[in-house]
């Protein structure tokens, strides 16, 4: 079973996320900020990180380049999952090491697809 960690602030969002990956067959765990979400990619090594952006502490875009730096977890690829719709935004979150980009509410088959495309 793959394993995906979503960082993100929101407890209403870590469910939303959770609930459609778990229907789908992904081991997901959570951290609740861009620190947590760095130990426990470091710790856990997840096939897949979904990240938010606004968050307290290190943003998501800084926590990205963090993890997409470090030989540790360089391979894990990261989604960025936001509200912020910019295309400025989707070509910061790249530059950062993302391989892809969603914005916010997402949808469940769209999010799915993305996961089983960097997953394969």
């Amino acid at each position: 079973m793959k394993n995906i960690l979503v960082i993100e602030d929101s407890t209403t969002e870590i469910y939303v996320l959770k609930t459609m990956l778990e229907r789908h067959g992904y081991a997901v765990d959570t951290a609740l900020n861009g620190e947590d979400g760095i130990r426990a990619a470091r710790r856990n090594h997840p096939d897949l990180i979904l990240m938010d952006v606004v968050m307290p502490g290190i943003n998501g875009f800084q926590a990205t380049r963090q993890l997409s730096k470090d030989p540790e977890t360089a391979d894990i690829p990261i989604v960025i999952v936001t509200t912020k719709d910019q295309e400025i935004d989707r070509m910061w979150a790249l530059r950062q090491g993302a391989r892809d980009f969603m914005v916010k509410p997402v949808r469940e088959m769209d999010l799915i697809q993305c996961v089983r495309t960097l997953l394969e």
